[in-house]
């Protein structure tokens, strides 16, 4: 039998403090890992959906799951309980592990820190725990973290060849894909998530690690909510040229840049093959 190690982290979850533990162990004995990421809302005042908490906790954990499979190091993830320590001991009830490591912000940063969250997984599961600190400003993951932003064009050869070459440079990259809706109704979101899913198998086909999610109808929000569920270095968006695209015309590469402070590509998309139909209401992009 594999030893099982559960993993609790959620934005530390790429620091690579965490990610050399679990490849140290992974190195010297027969083990799997667990990781449980507990959906959390971010700390903005934009309208934040229930099922955007969600889905943004488990790009994370896909993401991380991918990244260490990719590595030889078998893994699994699931999303938990709002509350780490619910979520940590709903994931030891279920996979019995024989170690836990919990992974968070420095205690000046950390709500599970202000909550004795280690302590408390200690004295409930009777388990070791090991704490890793990360301070994701000076513990850089070793990889670039690009927010893609499409809907309409996602499916475009000029932003698939475009990731291509984003890809097969020196630093390794993973790709987390925004489709906000068209509107709000329910063939919109039908249509935003085949759009995502499509996008992402491409990428996925041509090896990159990509994980995505449906975003608010409004992009600037859509993104705005992405930078604050993940940690994101760079965010390349995706639209039809100036005279098509409602995005364009509504500032959005501006807004963004301006917002975020984050360098911001603009990719065009010129080719009709892969649109979709035009929604019936809604901004296009």
């Amino acid at each position: 039998m594999k030893r099982t190690v559960l993993v609790v982290a959620n934005q530390t979850l790429s620091g690579v403090k965490l990610l050399e533990a679990v490849q140290e162990r992974a190195a010297h004995g027969d083990v799997r890992f667990v990781a449980v990421v507990p959906r959390n809302r971010p700390q903005s005042g934009l309208v934040v959906y229930d099922d955007a908490v969600r889905d943004a906790a488990q790009v994370r954990v896909d993401l991380a799951v991918d990244y260490m499979r990719q590595r030889g190091v078998e893994a699994f993830g699931e999303v938990g309980d709002p509350d780490p320590f619910t979520a940590a001991m709903d994931a030891i009830a279920e996979h019995a592990p024989e170690e836990i490591i919990v992974s968070t912000f420095p205690a000046t940063s950390s709500g599970w820190l202000r909550r004795d969250l280690v302590e408390r997984i200690e004295q409930a599961s009777g388990l070791p725990v090991e704490h890793i600190v990360i301070d994701l400003e000076q513990d850089r993951p070793p990889f670039v973290v690009t927010l893609v932003v499409a809907a309409r064009t996602a499916r475009g050869r000029e932003l698939h060849e475009h990731l291509r070459a984003r890809s097969q440079e020196q630093r390794e990259h993973l790709f987390i894909v925004v489709v906000p809706l068209a509107s709000k109704d329910g063939s919109a979101a039908s249509r935003a998530r085949g759009q995502l899913r499509a996008l992402v198998k491409e990428l996925q086909g041509d090896g990159m690690l990509a994980e995505g999610m449906v975003g608010d109808p409004d992009p600037y929000d859509a993104v705005m909510n992405a930078v604050q569920f993940f940690r994101i270095d760079e965010i390349v968006i995706s639209t039809y040229p100036n005279q098509r695209s409602g995005w364009l015309r509504s500032n959005l590469i501006e807004r963004v840049r301006s917002s975020t402070r984050l360098p911001v590509e603009h990719v065009v998309a010129e080719s009709e093959e892969a649109a979709a139909p035009a929604p019936a209401s809604g901004v296009t992009p």
